[in-house]
């Protein structure tokens, strides 16, 4: 079967980089002469950009570990999932592990936790989208009478002075107290901190657990109309100027 064309080919399709990127970092918003550049040439980026390897239609959790998830986030997200499973974790628990920086892979990064467990909420068990959503606030606080100390990673990411914000250690509280709270605590403890290349691990190793676990849709993850749905047609698509 034949590929089908790129859209709008034989026209440059410009990127704008999103509006977060651009918000104290230094990177310099380019809106203005880019629509100044605007004619029967230049066109904003919309649809599949030839740069990315086009998704199958029905994209699957799999499809996107493939396909989108990449470098750093993608070998630890394995590594860590990798690891609880050969420790003889609930399924529960290496899924948890599997999805825990999900946001992190080709979405944004800031508060990932709570990104990461809206993004998974629909397709898996409610215990494991809390255990995501609360590893972010766990991790920044250690617990001597399971073995996790505060991660020397962190001491090296944010300085010794580092202090949580409120939030932070809110719900680290509140989730201590919680009935699901070592489902949490065991995501940190399968965390792998220190990112350094180790063993390829191939995503299929994860399929059965997937396929027990994750509810995946019939017209795939993007295209469900779940309320978050929209999250994974972003990065199907992470350079569309709308």
């Amino acid at each position: 079967m034949c590929e089908p064309e790129w859209p709008r080919a034989g026209r440059e399709r410009m990127i704008l980089p999103q509006p977060i990127a651009c918000c104290g970092s230094g990177v310099s918003n380019i809106e203005a002469e880019s629509l100044a550049r605007l004619d029967g040439r230049h066109v904003f980026m919309m649809g599949d950009n030839p740069a990315l390897t086009r998704m199958p239609e029905r994209p699957t959790l799999l499809d996107f570990f493939r396909l989108r998830f990449g470098g750093i986030t993608a070998r630890h997200l394995l590594a860590s999932a990798s690891r609880a499973l050969d420790d003889g974790m609930e399924d529960k628990v290496v899924l948890a592990c599997l999805l825990h920086d999900l946001s992190n892979a080709c979405l944004i990064r800031s508060d990932h936790g709570y990104w990461s467990a809206q993004m998974i909420a629909p397709y898996v068990d409610e215990e494991v989208a809390w255990a995501v959503r609360y590893h972010q606030a766990l991790r920044y606080f250690a617990d001597e009478s399971v073995g996790y100390a505060y991660p020397e990673s962190y001491r090296r990411f944010f300085g010794e002075d580092y202090v949580p914000p409120d939030y932070i250690r809110r719900d680290a509280e509140g989730a201590r107290a919680h009935r699901w709270y070592m489902t949490s605590r065991l995501v940190t403890i399968n965390d792998l901190y220190f990112f350094e290349e180790g063993p390829k691990v191939d995503p299929q190793r994860f399929e059965d657990i997937i396929g027990r676990h994750f509810r995946q849709p019939d017209q795939g993850l993007g295209f469900d109309g779940s309320e978050v749905a929209h999250m994974w047609r972003t990065m199907i698509w992470p350079n569309n100027f709308l």
